[in-house]
């Protein structure tokens, strides 16, 4: 029988109960806090397109990643914003580079803390693509040595997990085969297995000075049309050995999220990007709507549709929220 012997409401009356029957519960072990690092001393640069971020010297990101840990986020990935550019993006392979040096940092401060490191040369070419590029075309076999070389050397500085993100066909495989044969082979792959060509990164090249300066991503990220290709891409990337699986952006991609976690037994992740943060602080500023109800339902959201981890700018507002008395 339905109504009246069915009220569904029984359950929404008190909050207590509400608590009690909640299907879906978000907690700060849930985070992936990205962090931008630059060169420099004492040195905190606003990103004016991602209100509330900054670009940090090694000495205050290692600040920044004891008061993370310290409300119960497990872990942070890490940006770097390199002294100088090339078309080969050599910065970023240098076992002295902005990365590594940061690694070690916070390794020796908060060792504690999981780091993992963003594998990609986009922030380090000087075009802004995310591969070497030779007449005009992204090269993605060539491309492959700098990230291998990229991802063993954050290894060596002491990272605890590494997340190619370049969607370079292959680079799970090479990775994992590099990460092998030089003594890391307990060191896991979070992949970015479905990245999509999004708008929503604008202000993350903003903050990272990536944009590219010609054409476009689509030859190589996701065209967002595409769910079962989405698939395809988890399911190459599980093949070659990745150990976490990444959907990026979130929001505009749930359906992906709840297909990969029907699909998959590995741990899925999920990043909510720059464009969606942005996007929830600007309604805010402008009185739109109240931000810590729109960043926790859309956390919520992310959790619900099945993502285990979320990379998101809101980590920390989220954390100290979560723990704090209710």
């Amino acid at each position: 029988m339905g109504f009246p012997i069915h009220r569904l409401r029984r359950l929404r009356q008190q909050e207590p109960l509400r608590r009690m029957v909640r299907e879906t519960h978000l907690s700060p072990a849930d985070f992936i806090a990205p962090l931008f690092v630059t060169e420099g001393q004492g040195r905190r640069e606003a990103i004016e397109s991602m209100p509330g971020q900054c670009r940090l010297s090694i000495d205050l990101l290692v600040k920044e990643a004891v008061e993370l840990c310290a409300v119960g986020i497990p872990a942070i990935i890490l940006f770097g914003i390199p002294a100088y550019k090339d078309d080969h993006g050599s910065s970023g392979l240098d076992p002295n580079g902005i990365v590594q040096r940061a690694v070690k940092a916070v390794k020796q401060q908060v060792p504690e803390l999981m780091v993992i490191t963003d594998v990609c040369i986009d922030e380090y070419t000087s075009h802004g693509h995310c591969g070497i590029v030779r007449d005009g075309k992204i090269l993605n076999d060539e491309t492959l040595d700098c990230l291998t070389t990229m991802a063993r050397t954050h290894a060596e500085a002491g990272a605890d997990m590494v997340a190619p993100s370049d969607m370079m066909d292959g680079r799970v495989a090479a990775i994992r085969r590099e990460l092998d044969r030089t003594g890391f082979s307990d060191l896991p792959i979070m992949a970015y297995a479905a990245k999509f060509s999004s708008c929503f990164y604008a202000p993350f090249r903003d903050a990272a000075f990536s944009t590219p300066h010609f054409g476009d991503r689509q030859s190589y990220q996701m065209d967002p049309a595409n769910a079962r290709e989405a698939m395809r891409e988890i399911d190459l990337d599980i093949k070659e050995g990745a150990d976490i699986i990444m959907v990026k952006p979130a929001l505009p991609y749930l359906d992906i999220i709840a297909t990969a976690r029907r699909r998959i037994l590995l741990p899925l992740a999920a990043y909510q990007v720059s464009g969606e943060y942005s996007m929830i602080k600007a309604a805010a500023q402008a009185g739109w709507l109240d931000e810590s109800r729109a960043m926790m339902e859309s956390l919520l959201a992310i959790k619900r549709a099945g993502a285990d981890l979320i990379l998101t700018y809101f980590a920390k507002d989220a954390a100290q929220l979560l723990r704090s008395p209710q």
